[in-house]
C-alpha cells in the first residue's frame, strides 16, 4: 500500500514554499501526497515583493479536512501556515477529532502580510492550541526564540535550551534548526527527544535563506514517518533531503531562491 503523507498548510504562489514545496517534496519522496489549503500566500512584484495574505474561511477547511481524512485515513499529517485564530481553531478541532500516530508542526510565526495584532494573536493561539497536538515540532532560529522566550540564540547550547523550553510546552521531539542564522561554517539543528539531544550537521551552502527550505524539511520528516520511520530516521533523512534541495536551488526573477533537490 502506497503510504499517504498529508499536510495542512497555506499555498505559495511562486511554488516554492508551502503547500507547492510539501507535494512535490512528498512525492520525491515516494508518498501520496494530499493536501488542506489553509491561505493563500502572493507576493506583489511592483512593491518589493512584499507579501499578500488571504486566509481561507473556517468552513471551507474543515470540508477539505472531513473530504481528505474520510477518503484516506491518514496517520501522519504536516501543519504549516494557519495564519488566523480562527483557522488554527478549526485545524485543532479536527487534529482532536481523529487519532494521529504523528503530527509534525512546523510553527509558522508572524504571518507575512498580517498587523502586528492580529499577528500576535495568531502566535499565541498557535502556542495554545497546536503545540500540544505535535509529536514532532520543527522551529526555526525565530520561531525558537519566540516559543522559548529567550532574548537571542547564539550557540548550540542555546539551541539546546530553546528545545528544552518548547518541549514543555507538549511536543514529543523538538527540531530547532540553527540554519544560516547561527555563526559558524555548519548548518547546526539540535534534536531533543524529552530525555536525549543529538546534533546534526551539514556545511552551510551561502549565508542567505532560501525560500521553503522549512517546509521541505517538515515535509520530509513527515513522508519519511508516514513510510514508517523512527523519528529520529525521519529527522537524519530530512536533514540530507534539505541540505540537497538548498545546494540544488533553483532562481527565478523573485528576489529569493528557492529549495530543489535533485
Amino acid at each position: 500500500m502506497t503510504p499517504i503523507a498529508y499536510v495542512i498548510a497555506g499555498s505559495e504562489a511562486t511554488g516554492g514554499a508551502g503547500i507547492q514545496a510539501d507535494l512535490r517534496t512528498f512525492q520525491q519522496l515516494g508518498t501520496y501526497g494530499v493536501g488542506t489549503i489553509t491561505c493563500i500566500v502572493s507576493f506583489d512584484p511592483a512593491a518589493g515583493w512584499g507579501h499578500r495574505f488571504v486566509p481561507i474561511a473556517a468552513p471551507v477547511i474543515a470540508d477539505q479536512i472531513e473530504a481528505a481524512t474520510a477518503a484516506h485515513e491518514p496517520d501522519v499529517v504536516k501543519i504549516g501556515m494557519l495564519g488566523t485564530p480562527e483557522t488554527i481553531a478549526t485545524v485543532a478541532e479536527q487534529l482532536r477529532a481523529r487519532t494521529w500516530r504523528h503530527v509534525v508542526v512546523d510553527p509558522v510565526l508572524i504571518c507575512k502580510g498580517q498587523e502586528p495584532g492580529a499577528a500576535l494573536d495568531t502566535d499565541n493561539a498557535l502556542r495554545k492550541e497546536i503545540l500540544p497536538l505535535a509529536t514532532v515540532v520543527t522551529p526555526n532560529l525565530f520561531e525558537a526564540c519566540t516559543l522559548a522566550g529567550m532574548d537571542s540564540i547564539e550557540s548550540v547550547e542555546d539551541l539546546t535550551e530553546a528545545a528544552r523550553r518548547i518541549a514543555d510546552l507538549g511536543p514529543a521531539v523538538v527540531i530547532v534548526k540553527g540554519g544560516v542564522g547561527l555563526g559558524g561554517d555548519e548548518a547546526v539543528d539540535v534534536v531533543f527527544d524529552g530525555t536525549e539531544t543529538s546534533i546534526l550537521r551539514s556545511p552551510k551552502v551561502g549565508d542567505e535563506r532560501v525560500s521553503g527550505a522549512g517546509c521541505v524539511f517538515a515535509a520530509s520528516t513527515t513522508a519519511e514517518l508516514a513510510k514508517g520511520a523512527e523519528v529520529v530516521d525521519a529527522v537524519h533523512t530530512a536533514k540530507q533531503f534539505t541540505h540537497s534541495g538548498i545546494v540544488g536551488r533553483i532562481a527565478s526573477n523573485a528576489p529569493f531562491d528557492a529549495v530543489l533537490p535533485r
